[in-house]
Formats: structure tokens, C-alpha cells, sequence
């Protein structure tokens, strides 16, 4: 009895799992939930955090309007974090851009040892960040600097006076613009090589009958049919470039002199180290318009650069 009654229940069960209106809410509904409270949770908690005078021990306070971003507006600290983060967001993608087109046209071909240079390029992206830039911090030392010793040898720097690449501003930014474009550039290659991938061998095969080889095909074929999916690239890099606090936090944690602050660091800074929670939230927050502008603009040139 309770077999012959128990097979119309299952059967039900199986019949609403295969319906659309039941199936798609549930497999969508975990990264929905991921969603709202890893991102939405913090994120709605900033916001109020940004409209009160909160400070460290305590997660309330009293409403101050919009009192903390007129007041960090004014902060030249502020804007020189505002202008790093342009900056080395606008000038590592360029980088990365430019190293993943030369890489993926190189990485199509067949030669031996494809699989291991393949390897060598994945393994920045697969480290994790913190030991990854730790491992800058030793290499771009002031006192035991093997980037330094290597160049001294081939007597392209002096021994004695090297560059120091976390003391001075310009070296620093520099340093910090790289190291953001190698962290990137694997991402941007798997990308690229998808891209590369979709490309049909009737458009490979037209280019070589007219001519085109090298740079010349990179430049007037690939790249152009590539074009949608690297904005993607770039949408994804540059999130991730102006949004993180690792790289900048631990080659320079912002010096010297506060010269190298980004907006991520002089909102942990002015918020955890300062404890002022308020004023922290708002500096975090100019980062969200800019983020989402940027995101818009690139899905609509991506969306007007698909090729048909």
C-alpha cells in the first residue's frame, strides 16, 4: 500500500522538476543568495555606515547626511588616491591588453613546449595574491633587490645608487602598475584564446590568401573580431585592478608619503586604522559609481562591436 502510494508522489516531484517555472528559480536561487549576502549585506551596510559619524568599536552612529563625502572631497589625500586609482587601473590594462593579444596569437601555433609556457603564464592567476606580491616585495627590495643585482650585472643600473622601487613615487607607481598587469594578464590570455578559438578558419584562410601575416593580421583581423570579448577582458580586469587592496597594501601600504594611496587603502586606512568608520564607508563608496559606469559603457560598446 505504501509503495503503490508512494510512486504518485515521486512521480509528482519529478514531474515539477522538470518544469521551467520551478527548475530555474531553483538552480538560480544560490547565487542569488551568495549574492545578497556576501556583497549585498556589506554593501547596504556601507551605505548606511557612510550617512552617520560611526567609529571603531562601534557599528552606529548618528545621521550626518552626505557631511562625510563632502568632507573626504576635500581631503587632498583623497584625491590623490582617486587619481592613483585611474591611473593604475587605465595604465595596467594597457598593459594587459597589449601583452594578452601578443601572447594568445603566439600560444595558437603548435611548438614544442606549448603545454609548459602555457603552465609558466596560468601560474600568477592560480597564486594566491598575498604571497604572490610578497614575492614582489622581495624582488623590488631596496636593500636585497634581485631585480636590482640582476640589472647591476648586466651594468644597466649602478650598484651603488639602485633605483629604489618602493621609495620614490614615480618607481613606486610604476612598480605597482606592473605587478597589477602580470596578476591580470593570465585572465586576459584564457579570454583572448576563447575569443581566438571562436574565430571561423574561413576568416584565417581569407587573410592569408590576401596577404595578411604577423602584426599586420593581429592588427586588421584578429583584434577586430576579438574586440567583443576583450572589452570583457577589460570590464573584468579593471573591476578587479580598482577594486583591490592587496597589491598597493603590502609593496607600499601607500608610501612613501602617501604618495601611492589608492581609494581601497585610504579607506582602510582612514576607517580601521583611524577608526573612522563613517568617513571610510564614504571613500569606499566613490568607488561604485565609477565601477558601474565603467561596467555600462563597456557592455554597450561590447554589445555594439559584435560581429555577425
Amino acid at each position: 500500500m505504501d509503495v503503490a502510494t508512494g510512486r504518485p508522489h515521486r512521480r509528482r516531484w519529478s514531474n515539477l522538476l522538470e518544469e521551467r517555472r520551478f527548475l530555474a528559480p531553483a538552480l538560480i536561487s544560490p547565487a542569488v543568495i551568495f549574492m545578497v549576502v556576501v556583497v549585498g549585506v556589506p554593501l547596504g551596510w556601507a551605505v548606511y555606515l557612510s550617512f552617520t559619524d560611526a567609529i571603531g568599536g562601534s557599528l552606529s552612529g548618528k545621521f550626518v547626511g552626505f557631511d562625510n563625502f563632502v568632507n573626504v572631497w576635500h581631503d587632498a589625500n583623497f584625491r590623490n588616491a582617486l587619481e592613483n586609482t585611474l591611473i593604475i587601473t587605465a595604465c595596467s590594462q594597457v598593459l594587459v591588453v597589449l601583452g594578452a593579444a601578443l601572447l594568445s596569437h603566439f600560444l595558437v601555433r603548435d611548438f614544442r613546449g606549448k603545454w609548459f609556457l602555457r603552465l609558466l603564464i596560468l601560474l600568477p592567476w592560480a597564486a594566491p595574491v598575498s604571497l604572490a606580491v610578497i614575492g614582489w616585495q622581495w624582488i623590488l627590495d631596496s636593500l636585497f633587490s634581485v631585480l636590482n643585482w640582476t640589472l647591476a650585472q648586466l651594468h644597466l643600473v649602478s650598484a651603488i645608487d639602485p633605483p629604489q622601487w618602493l621609495g620614490k613615487t614615480n618607481l613606486a607607481l610604476i612598480a605597482i602598475i606592473f605587478v597589477h598587469a602580470w596578476r591580470i594578464l593570465p585572465f586576459a590570455v584564457v579570454i583572448f584564446l576563447a575569443g581566438l578559438a571562436s574565430i571561423p578558419s574561413e576568416v584565417e584562410d581569407a587573410a592569408k590568401i590576401d596577404g595578411a601575416t604577423g602584426l599586420k593580421k593581429l592588427w586588421f583581423v584578429t583584434l577586430p573580431l576579438q574586440l567583443p570579448i576583450a572589452l570583457v577582458a577589460v570590464l573584468f580586469g579593471i573591476v578587479f585592478t580598482a577594486a583591490d587592496l592587496t597589491v598597493v597594501f603590502i609593496l607600499t601600504h601607500g608610501g612613501p608619503f602617501n604618495s601611492t594611496q589608492v581609494l581601497t587603502t585610504w579607506a582602510f586606512q582612514v576607517g580601521i586604522e583611524s577608526g573612522s568608520l563613517g568617513e571610510g564607508a564614504a571613500i569606499s563608496l566613490y568607488l561604485f559609481p565609477l565601477l558601474a559606469m565603467v561596467s555600462v559603457l563597456m557592455l554597450f560598446f561590447a554589445r555594439r562591436a559584435q560581429v555577425s
